[in-house]
């Protein structure tokens, strides 16, 4: 009875192992390794299937690239892991007359992507006077690794403890003049020589420059960072969006604060991983570490995650920051299979999948067209790399976990995302 059970096992590796296409290696080569503008590029490649727990294909995937936004996946596991079904809104103790408050990094405060707002809820309604304590937080304004030049720059806001409307201006243009949110001293600069509207800040001050076209008449709409700055600053905000005095503490309260949670989780990893959102990613590492450790500190709570439930990566990485932003970040492909696998064994398909772009949708909104419904992945690009994680169905129903990861391209990201996806279409219609 053994000998048949073995003969049976045995029959079905076989029949596994000759599902895989028998050209992938050629595919790769030919699509990838070989194409026309990667062949002086570094390249790593992984496709891996869950379900029996072998590689199909790998080349240098146990070498380190630069991920790019494919370190969100990280950023993802971390906030799935340690932030339970809703965002921490703000901490707070209140008496008879007083109402004491203490950010947590939640981005969604007065963000206009997020209708609910509990924390604003309480803060306008409240008739006690309200005092600001002050948070214990070791991030600095910029990740490490990041462009001192990209101040100004949408993807690049600030990082604080108590985030405002996204840490950014929202300025719209029309025919007939401008309206800004938060309001902040500005100056419009009418110049003919820009082809199109644009909005720019002075380095070390919040003041905001629109450069328009002479005859301009048409609406535009702009995200400029404003520079955080101290906790009497941050006071002034609140106090001006609020219409009511904000006092600031000098130390923290010793008594215990209570916690007020705000949005679901997943309605803020969606927008992170779907349009790539940087200052998402990096204030979900803060919320994180406020929550475990009671101190916003991006690093403390990477070691935490690296010494616990990603101790067994493959290949330790080099995790600086939760967006990507840092060209400091180190992973291998295999690493971000091994997490992908972490994630699918974790949580179910019906929560996973809409967390990530798929084809046509997001940042893949002009890759994968012909997979529809069928490829769930994180993309990352910064100049001369190009990435891509994520999970993949095959025509005839099976889910792979793949990781490719490009760098010291010397293309465009287009071309290379081209050659990736034509290898991955193989793959996928192949399988």
């Amino acid at each position: 009875m053994r000998s048949i059970y073995l003969a049976f096992a045995a029959l079905l590796m076989s029949a596994t192992a000759y599902s895989q296409p028998k050209n992938l290696r050629q595919w790769a080569q030919q699509d990838v390794l070989q194409a026309k503008d990667l062949r002086e590029a570094h390249i790593g490649i992984s496709i891996y299937d869950p379900a029996t727990g072998k590689y199909w294909y790998r080349h240098q995937d146990d070498k380190f690239f630069t991920p790019a936004s494919n370190t969100k996946i990280f950023t993802l596991f971390t906030g799935l892991q340690l932030l339970g079904d809703s965002l921490p809104g703000m901490r707070y103790a209140e008496n008879d007359t007083a109402l004491f408050i203490r950010g947590t990094a939640d981005p969604s405060f007065l963000h206009p992507d997020f209708q609910y707002q509990p924390v604003m809820d309480l803060l306008a309604h409240t008739d006690k006077n309200i005092w600001l304590q002050p948070a214990t937080i070791k991030n600095k304004r910029f990740g490490p690794g990041w462009g001192w030049s990209d101040y100004a720059d949408y993807y690049q806001p600030e990082l604080n403890e108590w985030p405002m409307y996204g840490n950014v201006a929202w300025v719209k243009l029309t025919g007939a003049g401008y309206t800004m949110t938060p309001e902040f001293p500005t100056e419009l600069v009418y110049e003919r020589a820009p082809a199109e509207a644009l909005a720019d800040r002075e380095e070390r001050e919040n003041l905001f420059i629109l450069h328009l076209r002479a005859d301009e008449r048409t609406t535009h709409a702009f995200e400029v960072p404003f520079i955080t700055g101290n906790r009497q600053q941050l006071a002034r905000r609140l106090q001006d969006t609020l219409r009511k005095p904000v006092g600031v503490l000098a130390s923290p309260l010793v008594t215990e604060n209570m916690l007020l949670k705000s949005i679901p989780a997943d309605t803020l990893f969606q927008p992170m991983m779907h349009r790539s959102d940087n200052f998402f990613a990096e204030q979900i590492l803060m919320m994180c570490s406020a929550e475990k450790f009671d101190t916003i500190d991006s690093r403390k709570i990477i070691r935490f995650m690296l010494d616990s439930t990603l101790h067994d990566l493959p290949h330790p990485p080099n995790w600086v920051d939760g967006s990507g932003l840092s060209r400091y970040n180190l992973f291998t492909p295999r690493d971000f299979v091994t997490v992908l696998d972490k994630l699918l064994k974790k949580y179910p398909k019906e929560r996973l999948w809409p967390l990530f772009p798929s084809g046509g949708k997001g940042t893949l909104r002009n890759y994968y067209q012909a997979l529809p419904g069928r490829l769930y992945a994180k993309t990352g690009t910064l100049s001369g790399c190009v990435a891509l994680s994520g999970y993949m169905v095959t025509k005839t129903g099976k889910t792979l976990i793949f990781s490719v990861l490009v760098n010291n391209h010397n293309s465009t990201s287009t071309v290379v995302r081209r050659a990736v996806e034509k290898f991955l279409l193989r793959v996928a219609n192949a399988g």
